[in-house]
């Protein structure tokens, strides 16, 4: 017997270990983080900006599929669409499940008079987004999405078409030439008495986040589907970044006062994710300081220039003294989360630092009308 569940939350938490298996490369969430950003009241996303529920799919009582369902009110009004979203959807190799959780997103998508649905977005743009399309042998990194390629067939086969290609990447350390990443007119930028360098410390690191979160908006302003974060939404998302920053991982860039350019690495969770299967417990916080010394894997969660200061260097110079960095401190791989095929300007800083494709992603859309 098939049956549709809202809002059971642990369900929804366990679907993916439930039908993808502990030895799949999926890696979630902690699970407390994830309960805290599907509440409406406690994520101001949601309080202020939108409206969510979720689904769960059961076969005998056993979990088979989840999705969330939900708009950002903010999004349709900046980009002038009208469109309810998917996210978090994962799912067994049933298509009925998929039709019945689909199908209850999209008749919430419909009864809010929206015209058509989107996903996968967990749960904006500015979060994972998209449906991995190739790739799928490739562990993923924090940050980043993995499903098992059955998940694009059905949606396909529930009528949804895939739209905006983005990539996931990887930079091998040991196979970057960092004397060739930066031209001699960008090395100057390093000298220029403009500009002040500096690494995030975690003791300053509160203070500064509304810092952080207005060179991000103002970087990312010109990209396609942004919308900018609120002080308190990024504040809610950065909530446990003290935990895992490793401040050798960082740079901060301002001219005079204010901070213009940003870059923020941290190591890739992912593996002690799956060792404690992404429960947070009471040896959970000491088990992360040990990991972070041994972690040889970092990812990529912030960059961002200003837009006055974009394609004159900065964000090369960053990104050259980043890598350094990162060798320095005996890690080996690089993860940079999604980046759309639009973006051409950014995919082409990104292969100019030796970073490869691990994963190409679609979004996927249905008509509601």
């Amino acid at each position: 017997m098939l049956e549709l569940r809202e809002r059971d939350f642990r369900a929804f938490f366990d679907t993916p270990e439930q039908v993808y298996g502990r030895e799949s490369p999926f890696v979630s969430v902690f699970d407390q983080d994830l309960k805290r950003f599907l509440d409406c009241r406690k994520n101001p996303l949601l309080r202020e900006f939108g409206a969510l529920t979720f689904f769960t799919a059961h076969r005998d009582g056993r979990p088979v599929g989840r999705l969330t369902a939900h708009v950002h009110d903010l999004s349709n009004r900046r980009h002038g669409w009208n469109r309810s979203c998917f996210g978090y959807f994962d799912c067994a190799e049933d298509p009925e499940a998929a039709r019945l959780l689909l199908d209850a997103a999209e008749r919430w998508g419909r009864e809010r008079g929206h015209d058509e649905i989107w996903g996968n977005f967990n749960l904006t743009a500015m979060a994972p987004a998209g449906v991995m399309t190739e790739g799928f042998e490739h562990p993923p990194y924090s940050d980043q999405l993995w499903n098992p390629p059955h998940i694009p067939a059905l949606l396909e086969r529930a009528g949804y078409a895939r739209e905006f290609p983005m990539s996931q990447l990887e930079i091998v350390l040991s196979s970057v030439d960092l004397d060739a990443l930066v031209r001699p007119e960008d090395r100057a930028l390093r000298a220029d008495p403009r500009f002040t360098w500096s690494r995030l410390e975690v003791r300053g690191l509160q203070r500064l986040l509304p810092e952080i979160c207005d060179a991000f908006n103002d970087g990312f302003d010109a990209n396609p589907m942004f919308v900018p974060l609120t002080h308190e939404e990024f504040q809610f998302q950065a909530k446990d970044l003290s935990w895992v920053i490793d401040p050798r991982l960082s740079s901060i860039v301002r001219e005079g006062p204010e901070m213009v350019g940003l870059l923020l690495c941290i190591p890739d969770l992912n593996p002690l994710l799956r060792a404690c299967r992404s429960r947070f417990g009471p040896l959970t916080l000491p088990r992360l300081l040990m990991y972070r010394r041994r972690c040889r894997r970092a990812v990529v969660i912030i960059q961002a220039v200003r837009r006055r200061l974009q394609h004159r260097g900065l964000g090369a110079v960053m990104i050259h003294e980043m890598l350094a960095a990162l060798r320095g401190a005996g890690y080996e791989t690089l993860g940079i989360t999604w980046i759309a095929d639009v973006n051409a300007a950014s995919l082409r800083g990104a292969m100019r630092s030796g970073a490869r494709v691990m994963h190409r992603l679609h979004l996927f859309r249905k008509p509601l009308r």
